[in-house]
C-alpha cells in the first residue's frame, strides 16, 4: 500500500496515518507493507512519526519525482489561492508490482479499512 498525503502533522494526514497504523498488523499478516508518501523533508517525517507513534513507514519525495509520475502532484485551491500540492490518494500494488487498485481524491474517514478490505480480496 502506498498512500499519498499532502503534509505531515496536519489534522487529516494525522488521522489517516493513525488509521493505517491501527491496521498495520492486519496488513502485515497479509504480507503487505504500508508506506505513506509526502513531499515533506525526511526530518519533518521523522518528527511526525515520533510525535504520533506511527507504525507505518513514511517516505519523502521532496523533489516530487514520484508524486508527479503518479499524477498526484496537482494544482489545488484554498481560500481562493492556487498552489501545487499532493493530492491525497492511495495505491494498492499487487505482488506483480502493478497497481491493482487506486483511490484518487481520498476522503479519510474509513479509508484505511476500505484499503484493507481490498487487500484481503486481492489475496483471495
Amino acid at each position: 500500500v502506498l498512500y499519498v498525503y499532502p503534509k505531515a502533522d496536519t489534522s487529516g494526514c494525522t488521522i489517516e496515518a493513525n488509521d493505517f497504523t491501527r491496521l498495520a498488523p492486519d496488513f502485515a499478516a497479509l504480507g503487505i507493507p504500508v508506506v505513506g508518501l509526502s513531499p515533506d523533508p525526511v526530518k519533518a517525517l521523522d518528527k511526525f512519526k515520533a510525535k504520533h507513534g506511527l507504525g507505518v513507514a513514511l517516505a519523502s519525495d521532496e523533489g516530487r519525482t514520484l508524486l508527479e509520475s503518479l499524477g498526484v502532484w496537482v494544482e489545488k485551491s484554498m481560500y481562493g489561492r492556487q498552489y501545487m500540492g499532493a493530492e491525497r490518494s492511495t495505491f494498492l500494488v499487487g505482488a506483480d508490482g502493478r497497481v491493482a487498485r487506486a483511490w484518487p481524491k481520498v476522503s479519510v474517514p474509513g479509508h484505511a479499512d476500505e484499503v484493507l478490505a481490498a487487500a484481503k480480496a486481492l489475496r483471495r
